[in-house]
């Protein structure tokens, strides 16, 4: 019994160390000298992958591989260059081809510390965190006093509060090349979409933020010695600061979202001026109505519809988590092929919060929905304003495209103005009783953890609404209809 034991017990960790080097040729082997003897042990790979570099540090790398029994060395050398981020891609392809379970980054220039290897996996050793960080900043002098020169510490000090600004992260360095990752973590992330350059490094702490992993930063000693620099320190601060500014666009539902897991479930808005707090106000003015909640998603708006009294049936085509929960009833159907036959109806209040523009055929289904609406009932409808000035300006100067959410999300097959909305519901036989407008939603800019400060919201906001009531065709970022057969 007590070997049975024994052998279910989990096998320890394997832990990996790369070592990304380029013309390293006289520092490579005292960094491998300074690898802990007492934690060579539990190390199962020191992968040593050299650049293409112009020098002898291939040659270093075998010579030390012949001469060593302590390290289990494995080394390579890139026909062509692959650059900084490329060496890191074909690494960690490498460990996860041994089957590595942990991974150190480490350079061949000597300028992070072989020393402290044991406190850089301690973390994910015991479970705390998926990658660790180590920073020449969170000690406070520290950096300056191992030699960082002082345009470099600036520098560093500036661009890592750009960065923790546009990311939602409070790090004390994004620019530290000392690194370890969990493995499992690592294949969570599209490596092979990243810069192959300088900029990968900031790349990865954008992506695994947007996983949700757990980042942990421990403190390191600056050592900066005879090496070269190999970075063009303008073209690597412009970089960096583009990316970030990419991926908080992307928080906001702006762009492709290179960075940002797409939920599949249609997100709450939770903002009182938004489309759902628009039309949960007008909902709240009605009692004990039958509602019919059109492409009802999760059950998320559908349940603060319930709340207010009325009973609700819900359609989508996916059948999330927890909507059966959320809803009186909810039924699974592809309103493309129309409406389904068991509808338990007619309904005081059809709700079409945001779903018209995202099904093939509108007028099919505005038609299908006029047969069941009870006598003096309505329909809700909210629709994104293609004649935005977002949209108008993206396309005047060339740069349309899609975006992850807004007016321009991916997932819309129809695009409507104020016009051509009316014109379709009063060809499908509907009057149009009511109509209001909502404004740009500034909410999305402190989405991703950022806060943007009140001060600078509030006139936006303003602006913006002023600019709403005088000219909503131009303005107005979502209507909301009240329509009656």
């Amino acid at each position: 019994m007590s070997s049975y034991t024994q052998d279910m017990q989990p096998s320890p960790p394997k832990i990996g160390v790369l070592i990304v080097a380029y013309n390293a040729e006289n520092t490579l082997t005292n960094v491998l000298d300074r690898i802990p003897s007492e934690f060579a042990p539990q190390i199962s790979a020191v992968l040593v992958c050299d650049d293409a570099s112009h020098d002898q540090t291939h040659d270093a790398a075998l010579a030390y591989q012949r001469s060593t029994t302590h390290l289990p060395l494995h080394v390579v050398r890139h026909p062509i260059n692959l650059g900084y981020g490329g060496n890191q891609k074909a690494g960690y392809a490498w460990a996860h081809e041994l089957g590595l379970d942990v991974i150190v980054l480490l350079h061949g220039d000597g300028q992070y510390a072989p020393e402290m290897l044991p406190e850089m996996i301690a973390p994910l050793l015991n479970g705390s965190a998926d990658a660790v960080f180590g920073s020449r900043m969170l000690e406070q002098g520290a950096a300056r006093r191992g030699g960082m020169p002082l345009y470099k510490f600036i520098g560093n000090k500036i661009l890592t509060r750009w960065e923790n600004a546009m990311a939602g992260t409070d790090l004390s360095e994004w620019h530290s090349g000392y690194r370890a990752y969990s493995m499992s973590a690592l294949q969570k992330l599209a490596l092979q979409r990243n810069s192959d350059g300088f900029d990968f490094d900031t790349q990865i702490i954008l992506q695994l933020h947007a996983s949700g992993a757990r980042i942990v930063e421990i403190p390191i000693p600056t050592y900066y010695g005879d090496e070269i620099c190999h970075v063009d320190g303008l073209k690597y601060g412009r970089q960096v600061m583009v990316e970030t500014f990419r991926y908080r666009l992307h928080k906001m539902g702006l762009g492709s979202g290179k960075y940002v897991t797409q939920n599949h479930a249609y997100e709450m808005k939770t903002s009182a001026d938004s489309s759902h707090g628009v039309l949960l106000r007008q909902l709240s003015k009605k009692s004990h109505c039958h509602v019919l909640d059109v492409g009802c998603s999760d059950g998320s708006l559908g349940e603060r519809v319930r709340a207010l009294g009325h009973v609700v049936v819900g359609i989508d085509v996916e059948c999330h988590d927890l909507v059966e929960d959320r809803l009186d009833k909810f039924i699974q159907a592809d309103l493309d092929h129309g409406l389904p036959k068991d509808l338990p109806g007619p309904f005081d209040i059809i709700l079409c919060a945001d779903v018209v523009e995202h099904v093939r055929r509108p007028d099919a289904l505005l038609n299908d929905l006029r047969a069941v609406v009870a006598p003096g009932g309505s329909l809700l409808v909210s629709i994104p304003n293609f004649g935005h000035w977002y949209p108008r300006v993206r396309t005047m100067f060339g740069f349309f495209d899609y975006d992850r959410r807004g007016i321009l999300d991916r997932t819309h097959v129809r695009f409507f103005t104020r016009r051509s909305f009316e014109r379709l519901a009063r060809s499908a036989g509907y009057s149009v009783q009511r109509v209001a407008c909502t404004g740009f939603p500034f909410d999305v800019l402190s989405r991703g953890n950022t806060k943007v400060p009140r001060f600078i919201i509030a006139p936006l906001r303003l602006i913006d609404f002023a600019l709403v009531k005088i000219r909503p065709p131009f303005f107005a970022y979502q209507f909301i209809y009240e329509l009656k057969p």
